[in-house]
């Protein structure tokens, strides 16, 4: 069995192709204020506000660890390569702060 497994409107489903479900842009959006995350430096500013802190130990990464958790943020550090994965990384380490939404 090979695949991607997507969960959508409460179903989880396998599909054998993946293309089928990343045929839309995703976007990630602030949900307080409804702004989107254009940039890393727009990004940088929210996690900042959550008490997110960067670390500077890996060069390929930008990364971003919260003292109270044991949650780390990795990124690639061209915004171009920022995929849906990372997204969803950051919405799961921040309940109710992000979501991912279709464009």
């Amino acid at each position: 069995m090979s695949g991607v497994w997507v969960f959508k409107n409460g179903v989880l489903r396998l599909v054998e192709n993946p293309s089928e479900c990343s045929s839309r842009r995703k976007l990630l959006v602030h949900v307080a204020s409804g702004e989107a995350i254009t940039s890393y430096s727009v990004l940088e500013r929210k996690l900042f506000c959550l008490g997110w802190e960067r670390y500077y130990d890996e060069p390929e990464l930008l990364q971003y660890h919260k003292r109270s958790t044991v949650h780390l943020i990795s990124l690639p550090r061209d915004f171009n390569k920022f995929k849906s994965i990372h997204m969803y990384d950051i919405v799961v380490k921040n309940r109710n702060e992000f979501e991912v939404r279709d464009f």
